[in-house]
């Protein structure tokens, strides 16, 4: 398998005095991770040593993050994460066809020993998203997703508990999309098995919103890698 070499100022989509986004590629850590030690902090580190990860992304989640170049800028964004004053933007992929409007749901949320996050509404901590469809398929539905909260997985368990759960996201139920499954005269190759166009989470953070420092407003948004332009393209031409 082709080890992945990381870019870090390839990823950069916007930067001032204080402030990094980037988009954040699919299969890269945001901190050190038991099973690859690069990582998003520790590729900036390497630029300057002060920057600071102000927001985590699951590791297969692609898409904006934000990062912090100096202390006080650091301490700028946790106080706009803690009062819920940062928007973020996803959209996810989701087999099957989405709720015709918006939606709230209100679900809280704890982390279990096994590190899957479940539904608990006695000891689980208060979670909200609004989801809304942004385009239907035939068989799936691209969703806006907009945590008004920021717990772990919290986009993934909550479509899960919608019955919706992410394409490609295994630990939620969420099933890889195959080109058989959406090209109605697909044929397979003899004796070779079908391999998944797509089989991470797919999930992406779209854009995000905050002050800089200087109160004035940074709006940013993050195209698309590669894998998932791939999957809307055929999705848009066979299903």
């Amino acid at each position: 398998m082709k080890k992945n070499v990381w870019n870090a100022a390839e990823m950069v989509v916007y930067d001032d005095d204080n402030y990094t986004i980037i988009n954040k590629p699919p299969h890269l850590s945001t901190l050190e991770d038991r099973n690859d030690q690069t990582n998003v902090l520790s590729l900036f580190r390497a630029i300057d040593s002060g920057y600071q990860v102000c927001h985590r992304l699951d590791k297969e989640t692609s898409g904006a993050l934000l990062l912090a170049k100096n202390d006080e800028a650091y301490r700028h964004a946790a106080l706009q994460f803690q009062e819920r004053e940062v928007e973020k933007i996803y959209h996810a992929l989701v087999k099957g066809r989405f709720l015709n409007e918006a939606i709230q749901v209100d679900v809280p949320l704890r982390t279990s020993g096994s590190g899957k996050v479940i539904f608990d509404k006695r000891r689980g901590k208060e979670a909200i998203t609004l989801f809304r469809p942004k385009q239907f398929f035939k068989d799936y539905t691209l969703v806006e997703a907009k945590p008004i909260t920021g717990r772990t997985h919290q986009i993934r368990a909550h479509l899960a508990y919608l019955d919706f759960p992410i394409c490609g996201d295994s630990l939620y139920g969420g099933e890889p999309i195959f080109l058989s499954s959406i090209k109605k005269d697909f044929r397979s190759k003899k004796n070779e098995e079908e391999r998944p166009l797509f089989s991470r989470v797919g999930l992406h953070a779209h854009a995000i919103k905050l002050t800089n420092v200087n109160k004035n407003f940074i709006l940013k948004m993050c195209d698309y890698p590669k894998d998932m332009q791939i999957i809307m393209k055929k999705l848009n031409k066979f299903n």
